[in-house]
């Protein structure tokens, strides 16, 4: 017995790729398609016309030729002597270390901003909401530009160090925070290191596994094990102890003034410092927006319920609320990490060398291969945005409500 939903039956005709359901949808992805292929392959061939008229090429030789610039802030070593090719990846290192600082710290922002903005206190609602109303209606540039002015005009210069009675004094005698960035101490990797990190990793993996087991535990048997303290004990405890097994393979090389700045340790820039705020205070004001919006999705019977068997108002938020909230949250979170990215390329404002300023900016005025450099930063955001996309989709799926 045949229902009015079943599909007509007979054989396939023209029509039915627009009048079919069942084709309907193909057909116009498929229309899409095409019409996107020919208009790459329009826009290549007028490319390659306009540049053989010219008595041009498309060539990447030059990445192999020494770029003859410094730049201040490496993860990797480099010198003026270096290629283009090695200033390029200095330039996507220090982009992807940007993006990743301001990604975690936007977070940690935007959760806070976004549960505090629900409180029950007047005043620190209402400061939330000054918070998100002020920080995501002024542009990003002029924050970072802000930011930066800040930091070199107040922050005490090198110099103020010096002296038998100086103007400013190193943190514990291993910070200093000066208008040139910050100074803090730098690992040195002894003989031995490598198992120490290989410890700490495994201890990181331990308290997920662990808070996992704990998780599992209470929805099954609604027994509730302590977390915190069982996680710090995981932290800490076997990475020190191997740490004096291996004879303390890591030790700290702390900054000194001498001259007329400090040498040793490791420089976090002034641009550094100003990017990742102005980028980290900025997007959280946004995902404190999608944070409140997601705990409000939560149905108030679910807080109610949790109250009801004696828990608190901050385990009623991390256990209960929150992670139904994720559904909600997780999906515009992916369009503020991917912003954040793209948004980085405003470091050559104030003078970071991240890929935009290195790649698209020295290496092309230097060369005159702007289609190629401009090529090479297409696909390195696109590939970027798509590996951030991809990740969290994939735990967006796995934190989604499942159903039947």
């Amino acid at each position: 017995m045949s229902s009015i939903t079943d599909p007509p039956q007979g054989s396939f005709r023209l029509s039915m790729l627009i009048n079919d359901t069942r084709y309907r949808s193909l057909t116009f992805q498929a229309i899409a398609a095409l019409i996107l292929a020919l208009s790459i392959w329009y826009l290549g061939n007028n490319l390659i016309q306009n540049l053989r008229q010219a008595g041009l090429n498309i060539s990447y030789n030059f990445l192999g030729n020494p770029a003859g610039y410094d730049i201040n802030q490496t993860l990797v070593e480099y010198t003026s002597r270096s290629t283009h090719a090695q200033a390029a990846l200095v330039g996507i290192l220090n982009t992807l270390l940007i993006a990743f600082l301001a990604c975690v710290m936007a977070t940690i922002f935007g959760v806070a901003a976004g549960v505090l903005r629900l409180s029950n206190n007047w005043l620190v609602s209402k400061l939330m909401g000054v918070y998100v109303e002020i920080f995501r209606n002024i542009p990003v540039l002029i924050w970072i530009i802000i930011i930066f002015t800040i930091m070199t005009a107040v922050m005490p210069a090198p110099r103020a160090f010096r002296g038998d009675e100086p103007e400013a004094t190193m943190l514990l005698n291993a910070f200093a925070f000066t208008n040139r960035g910050i100074y803090v101490p730098a690992p040195i990797w002894g003989p031995g290191s490598l198992v120490v990190v290989l410890t700490f990793l495994a201890s990181i993996v331990g308290i997920f596994a662990y808070r996992r087991y704990a998780t599992k535990t209470l929805y099954a048997t609604g027994r509730l094990l302590p977390t915190f303290w069982p996680s710090i004990g995981l932290f800490f405890v076997p990475t020190i102890l191997m740490h004096f097994i291996m004879g303390q393979p890591i030790s700290l090389d702390h900054p000194v003034l001498g001259g007329f700045n400090f040498s040793g340790g490791l420089q976090l820039g002034a641009p550094l410092i100003a990017l990742w705020f102005a980028l980290s205070i900025y997007t959280g004001a946004f995902i404190a927006e999608n944070v409140r919006a997601g705990i409000q999705a939560v149905s108030k019977g679910q807080s109610e319920a949790a109250g009801a068997l004696g828990l608190r108002s901050g385990r009623i938020m991390s256990l209960v609320v929150l992670p139904q909230a994720l559904r909600v949250i997780i999906p515009p979170l992916i369009s503020q990490y991917l912003n954040i990215t793209k948004n980085s390329s405003l470091a050559i404002a104030v003078g970071y060398a991240d890929v935009t300023a290195t790649l698209g900016g020295i290496t092309l005025n230097q060369t005159g291969r702007a289609i190629e450099c401009v090529l090479l930063l297409m696909l390195f955001y696109l590939t970027i945005s798509l590996t951030i996309s991809g990740v969290m989709n994939v735990y967006n799926n796995s934190v989604k409500l499942k159903e039947r």
